[in-house]
This record gives structure tokens, sequence and C-alpha cells, in this order.
């Protein structure tokens, strides 16, 4: 009997195929702490939710938004272990390149965005989690910081400059802008300093082609799957989007317009 006949173009072609049909798998989580809960509490369910339907045991977690990495890795293995997962720093693992290729999932916590994304650069990270998410479905969850991040560009983040990463360009993992810590200013406030809102407003002036920054109020997060996005949690989010009125979204509204 002959053997079967390769074409390799074809195989190749089938081969990107299967790649391009992974799906990445996002929960961008506005922070991990909220009022009257414990670190990372709130979001448990999402959290389980999230992990468990991917089969994750171990989780490698990125601390570069903190300055005591042991310290920050502590806190979230505390607070993801009852849950059922392992935590492992990625600082302990030697090269961090080798250790994003061999996660099983990837969480990014919050901090200073500047000094992560920075970090990031400088450790030679962002195209080796970009891929690892986009091309190869490796889970990513994100929070505060670690959510800005994984969106087009840090430049809506609330945070202080404290470094200054090679670029504002993030990891891209989402095509647009989130703002965590969402707020809005208290109408009865006698404060007249810029408000969040018109912060967010300045940069898309000068960002025309911006899709749009989406607001995420404490307690709420934004799953992806795929080409489908859903706002998690019990509070609206609020989308800003160049010379249009924003607009509120309320919980489990589907906002996958935003992924086309």
């Amino acid at each position: 009997m002959k053997p079967f006949p390769i074409n390799i173009e074809t195989t190749s072609v089938f081969m990107q195929k299967l790649v391009t049909m992974v799906e990445r798998a996002l929960l961008l989580l506005s922070s991990s702490r909220v009022h009257g809960y414990g670190f990372l509490e709130h979001a448990k369910p999402e959290i389980t939710n999230f992990f468990n339907k991917r089969n994750v045991q171990t989780i490698l977690f990125v601390p570069y938004a903190l300055k005591d990495y042991d310290k920050y890795t502590a806190v979230v293995s505390e607070a993801l272990t009852p849950m059922g997962y392992k935590v492992e720093g990625i600082h302990t693992k030697g090269d961090p390149i080798k250790a994003i290729d061999s996660a099983q999932a990837i969480f990014v916590g919050g901090g200073n965005t500047f000094v992560l994304l920075k970090t990031l650069y400088e450790k030679n990270l962002v195209e080796v989690i970009r891929n690892r998410v986009l091309n190869q479905g490796v889970p990513y969850m994100g929070s505060s910081a670690g959510t800005n991040v994984a969106t087009a560009s840090i430049n809506t983040t609330n945070d202080m400059p404290v470094a200054y990463p090679p670029s504002f360009v993030a990891l891209n993992l989402v095509p647009f802008n989130i703002n965590p810590h969402y707020l809005e200013t208290d109408p009865n406030t006698k404060h007249k300093g810029e408000t969040r809102d018109q912060r967010i407003n300045e940069y898309l002036e000068y960002e025309q082609q911006s899709r749009g920054v989406l607001g995420l109020r404490e307690g709420t997060a934004l799953l992806v799957e795929g080409q489908k996005a859903t706002l998690l949690g019990d509070r609206n989010a609020k989308l800003f989007r160049p010379n249009q009125e924003p607009v509120e979204y309320k919980p489990n509204a589907d906002l996958s317009f935003l992924l086309q």
C-alpha cells in the first residue's frame, strides 16, 4: 500500500487555520479589591468559572506592577489557593520568557501601569504574551494595571507616570482601551478640577481612530471569549467614543461589537 501523499503547502495552510480557530480567553477585572470583600473575593464566581472551564490548575502570576514581588505573589496565592489553584510568581521561574511559554494561565496584577509595561518591554514579554494568548489560547486574567496593559494602549490609565516605558502601546489583546476604577464625579462636589469623563474625552480628541474607552466601575469585569465580549458584575459600564455621547451598558450586556 502506497503512503498517502502529503502536500506541504496545503498542510501549512491547514495548520494556520487551526491557529486562527484558537479562541482568546480574557477576564479583565476593574480591580482586585472591592469594599466589603477580601482580595479578589468579589470576583470569585467569575474567576473560578473562567479557569475551571479551561481546566486550569496552575496560574503564572506577573507581579511587575508593584516593587515587592514576593509579597505581592503571596497575597495573590492566599486568595487563589483556596479557590483550588496553585500560584507561581514569574520572578521565581528563572527565564520569564520560558515561564510564559509553559504557563497554563497568566494573571497580571494591578499596581502602577507605567512600571508594569516598562518591565514587560524590558523582559521582552509583550510579543510573547500576545502570541500565547491570541494564537495559543492561554487564558489571561488582568486586574487594574493588568487590565490596562491587555488593551490597545495604556493612555487611559489613572496612574502617575513614575516610570517611562519605551511605548504606550500595550499587549493589544483587545483593540480598544479600558479605564479601570472608572468613577463619575459626585454632582454635589465643589471640586472644579477636570473630571474622569473630561480626561477620557481629551484622549479621544487626539485619538479619533480609537474604538473607544470602556469605563469599568469597581466590581465589574469584561469577559472575552473569542469574538464575544460580555460585561460581568452588578454595575453598569460606560463607553466613550470619539464625537459621540457616552453610553451606559448594563450587567451582562453584549459588548462584542468592540472586538469587530
